[in-house]
């Protein structure tokens, strides 16, 4: 059964791991993508999630387009969503859902 938000390829392992793929867990992923394979990317975009959806945004087109590259890498790929969730664990970086 799928949580209202979830419509990635991932949402099972997401749930696997005990987090609802809802859109403040994906805001979770873009802060611990953006601390750690993209700092360029930092303050050039703002986050604005809610439940059902994950959004960010601003006047940085180039730099949200990265984003979007690193997310949709994320979204299809469940071994990279189990090593992001354990970074951020081991970081101490609660993924908010």
């Amino acid at each position: 059964m799928r949580h209202a938000g979830g419509t990635t390829r991932v949402d099972d392992v997401i749930e696997d791991l005990g987090h609802e793929p809802n859109g403040y867990f994906w805001e979770g992923v873009a802060q611990v993508l953006v601390g750690t394979e993209a700092p360029a990317l930092e303050g050039r975009f703002s986050y604005d999630p809610e439940g059902g959806m994950f959004c960010a945004y601003g006047k940085d087109r180039r730099a949200l387009e990265e984003l979007g590259i690193l997310m949709a890498t994320i979204a299809t790929d469940g071994d990279r969503v189990r090593r992001l969730v354990a970074l951020a664990e081991a970081n101490g970086f609660e993924l908010d859902d």
